[in-house]
Order: structure tokens, then C-alpha cells, then sequence
């Protein structure tokens, strides 16, 4: 085994192995995680998080997690995704989707446009109106791979009327199409 931070290729894939990891720094032994973080003024470091997980909204630098932690601490939804979409004006701005415990809770749109309201609500107090999703869209399930880990690029693909890439490891390819329904309407 090798030690943290220790990698040796992408499997048939040399050239892609060190323009993916080493030609994002001049510096031969420095090396791209793909993490985002930020040096204070004494020189430590803060982790923000992978950096697909952390959007930029007008200038600040905002992590996705805690968007949806703030959109969580609504009663009425179960489980939700952030994803930073594509804005001429802002740079990106936050996009939710979310599970709710109660279908009947968003079964018109009237109860939906109320839902959707108070939980932007919820985002100004905790977070501030910048970190206010533009929107929240309801749906039954989030894209997960069988091992239960969020497909977050696919649903920012979608988002912004890309393709969602590849989905050999999604656990449900329904879930993709309500997402595409949601953004429709």
C-alpha cells in the first residue's frame, strides 16, 4: 500500500494521470486534489471542500454543503442537493433539489411556490440572502450511484442543459428524469 497523498497512474491512462494531477501547478511536486481551500494571512490552511462542492455567487465562495444543511433544518424535507448553476450576472448561483417526507406537502403548485418559499426563508437566516437557492424544485428522489453517493455533477449537467454524463453506477435512472421534469416546469 502507499502512503496519504501517494498516487501512481489512471489505469492505461499516463497522460491523463499527469494532466489531471500535476499541470495545474508549475511546481513538479505539488499536485491538484481537486479540494478547494484558502491560506489565511499566518499561513494555515482551510479545506473548503472538493471544489465541485463549493460555487462562487457573486464574488464569495460558498459550499453547497452548507446550503443544504440550512435547507434541511425545514421539517418538511428529507434529503436535499445543491449545485452551483451557471449565471451571466453572479458567476453561479445555487440551485436545490429536494426529497420531501410528505408528498402531499408539494402536491399543488400552490403548496410547492409556499414550500419553496420557506425554505428560502430558511437559507436567509441561517446563511444570508446570498446563499438563497434561485430555486428549490421538488422531487421524489435524488441520482445516487448503488453505493449511495450523490451524482451532483450529473444534476448540475442537467441544470445547465448539459448532458449528464456518465451514469453506469446510477442506482436509479429515474431520478434524472424527474429532475429534467422539475426544471422544465
Amino acid at each position: 500500500p502507499l502512503p496519504p497523498g501517494c498516487l501512481s497512474t489512471v489505469w492505461g491512462q499516463d497522460e491523463r494521470f499527469v494532466s489531471t494531477y500535476f499541470s495545474t501547478f508549475q511546481d513538479p511536486v505539488v499536485y491538484s486534489s481537486s479540494d478547494w481551500g484558502i491560506r489565511d494571512d499566518k499561513g494555515y490552511y482551510t479545506i473548503l471542500g472538493r471544489m465541485d462542492d463549493v460555487i462562487n455567487v457573486a464574488g464569495h465562495r460558498l459550499g453547497t454543503r452548507e446550503i443544504e444543511e440550512a435547507v434541511q433544518t425545514h421539517p418538511a424535507i428529507a434529503e436535499v442537493a445543491v449545485v452551483g448553476v451557471h449565471d451571466e450576472l453572479k458567476g453561479q448561483m445555487p440551485m436545490a433539489f429536494a426529497v420531501v417526507k410528505d408528498a402531499s406537502t408539494v402536491d399543488t403548485a400552490e403548496k410547492r411556490a409556499a414550500l419553496e418559499k420557506e425554505v428560502m426563508k430558511k437559507v436567509d437566516e441561517s446563511l444570508g440572502a446570498i446563499a438563497r437557492p434561485a430555486r428549490v424544485h421538488f422531487i421524489n428522489g435524488l441520482p445516487k450511484t448503488r453505493s449511495g453517493k450523490m451524482l451532483r455533477r450529473s444534476i448540475q449537467a442537467l441544470a445547465e442543459g448539459r448532458d449528464a454524463g456518465d451514469l453506469t453506477t446510477i442506482d436509479d435512472p429515474s431520478t434524472l428524469e424527474q429532475i429534467k421534469v422539475a426544471l422544465k416546469g
